[in-house]
């Protein structure tokens, strides 16, 4: 049994340790999407994952997958993609169409979790600076991109899709370069998929997960778009050393802070 939330209540969320063990993570069901709720659960090491139809249920599995910025790793077919330089990525330019792509279910007659709940929800904490997308194009054509949540020096990884090979994966090397420069300390990716560990993901103790959020959310905190038209990193390296400035929305010629 999983404790209900009451949706008109301040957000409050059971202690994650109280988690279910199977399925991995179940920590309550209610609550609301509100920017309020989606934020304080982030900052506590909770995302909502549920299908359209359910109530809106709050998760918090133990391990977490993660990636550190310095470790992502690049497979030579991906780092001659990004060398060929055929793709040109972009940030914060289409988020609701990132979301849009990743929402389309995988295979005929699938599901998705992307409802137009969730859809409106995300897109509320886009236009207040806390969610950002990261896309792929190619002839102008959105092709790939992922979307998630940043706060502090933590960004949570929601959804990632691609039309083209190798396009998301471009998306994902070009965020993880852009959060290094920025000191980012981690990305979260929720669940472990071989398809992350292949990036370079890892799996953590949700109690070291934790223990980390405390300190990195509460560091450089400070929302805002992320307009880049461009991102152009120099890829000759495994490094992928920038060659060039973003802009945050309010701030001139800056990264992402």
């Amino acid at each position: 049994m999983i404790p209900w939330l009451d949706p008109a209540a301040p957000p409050c969320f059971p202690l994650t340790h109280l988690a279910l063990r199977e399925p991995n993570g179940l920590l309550a069901a209610g609550g609301a999407l509100s920017p309020d709720w989606l934020l304080t659960a982030y900052q506590q090491g909770v995302f909502p994952w549920f299908s359209e139809g359910e109530p809106i249920l709050w998760w918090s599995p133990d391990p977490r997958m993660v990636v550190l910025p310095a470790e992502l790793r690049l497979t030579r077919s991906l780092l001659k993609t990004l060398r060929s330089g055929c793709f040109e990525v972009r940030c914060d330019t289409a988020f609701a169409r990132v979301m849009e792509a990743c929402a389309a279910p995988r295979e005929i007659g699938g599901g998705t979790w992307i409802s137009p709940q969730i859809l409106a929800a995300y897109c509320r904490i886009y236009e207040m600076g806390w969610a950002h997308s990261i896309e792929a194009w190619l002839d102008d054509e959105l092709v790939g991109g992922l979307y998630g949540v940043a706060i502090g020096r933590v960004f949570y990884g929601e959804s990632m899709f691609h039309r083209a090979t190798d396009a998301s994966k471009v998306a994902f090397a070009h965020l993880v370069r852009l959060l290094e420069r920025q000191n980012f300390a981690v990305i979260d990716c929720q669940m472990t998929t071989s398809h992350l560990r292949s990036l370079g993901g890892r799996e953590l103790p949700r109690n070291e997960f934790l223990h980390g959020l405390a300190e990195w959310t509460q560091e450089n905190v400070r929302p805002g778009k992320w307009c880049g038209e461009n991102l152009d990193f120099d890829w000759s390296s495994r490094h992928g050393r920038s060659s060039g400035k973003l802009a945050n929305s309010g701030e001139t010629q800056s990264e992402l802070s």
